[in-house]
């Protein structure tokens, strides 16, 4: 079961809203929209996408890195692991 399971609903409006600012920037751009505009709209997408992923990185360490450190410390090492790679990955971004 995926650390996020109780909170699907919220991220998938989220997604959504977000999806339909994508479609929003395409169509600044199908309309020749002043360029600085269109950036801000990129800017507020990263942002949103950003609020996303550390929603979901919370919720794996809350549950997935706990569940794995009840099992053992093998299981949690690699969720720990797991979760700085993608906290690497995110930074990166």
């Amino acid at each position: 079961m995926a650390g996020y399971t109780g909170e699907k609903d919220d991220y998938l409006k989220r997604l959504r809203r977000i999806e339909g600012q994508v479609r929003g920037i395409q169509r600044m751009v199908e309309q020749d929209t002043y360029c600085i505009d269109v950036l801000t709209q990129i800017s507020a997408i990263t942002k949103a996408l950003q609020a996303v992923s550390l929603g979901l990185l919370e919720d794996h360490v809350g549950h997935c890195v706990v569940n794995a450190a009840r099992e053992s410390d093998e299981a949690a090492q690699a969720k720990v692991r797991e979760a700085a790679d993608a906290i690497a990955r995110l930074v990166r971004s």
